[in-house]
């Protein structure tokens, strides 16, 4: 099976928290790089990291207040608000149709080895605990006038 790039881009930044120690400086050095933007360069891999992030913190919520069975209208909600804006349409459009794909909310949590309340539990805690980290890394771009809809 092949690897998911959001894998890659954890890596690549676990590679690079080896030599540089802090966020705003892994970014700088982009900067005066000019590779900000650049396919490969550590800042354009912490934007997806952090939107990969984004992507379960909002998944979680939705599930979390849907009710049923189905996780299609939650990761719909997800996928719309933090992937779908950087997609063409094809992509848009494979996204669409692999939803019909996805397990249904009991399927999952048997895999997970996990029952209704510590799953919510779990989803939870994650819910909080990344909102501050996607506020940061956002606030850091911000700051920088990188924006963060590239």
């Amino acid at each position: 099976m092949q690897r998911p790039m959001f894998l890659w881009w954890v890596d690549d930044l676990l590679e690079a928290s080896k030599s540089i120690s802090t966020l705003p400086s892994m970014v700088e050095l982009d900067i005066q790089k000019e590779t900000v933007r650049k396919p490969g360069s550590h800042t354009r891999n912490m934007l997806r990291v952090k939107r990969g992030i984004d992507m379960v913190k909002v998944l979680f919520e939705q599930i979390l207040v849907t009710e049923g069975n189905s996780l299609r209208d939650a990761a719909s909600v997800a996928y719309a608000q933090v992937f779908a804006p950087h997609h063409g349409w094809a992509i848009r459009k494979a996204v669409a149709a692999g939803m019909y794909a996805l397990p249904s909310k009991s399927q999952l949590l048997k895999k997970l080895n996990e029952d209704e309340e510590s799953a919510k539990a779990q989803m939870q805690n994650f819910v909080r605990s990344s909102a501050p980290v996607i506020r940061y890394v956002e606030d850091l771009f911000t700051s920088r006038n990188l924006g963060i809809d590239w």
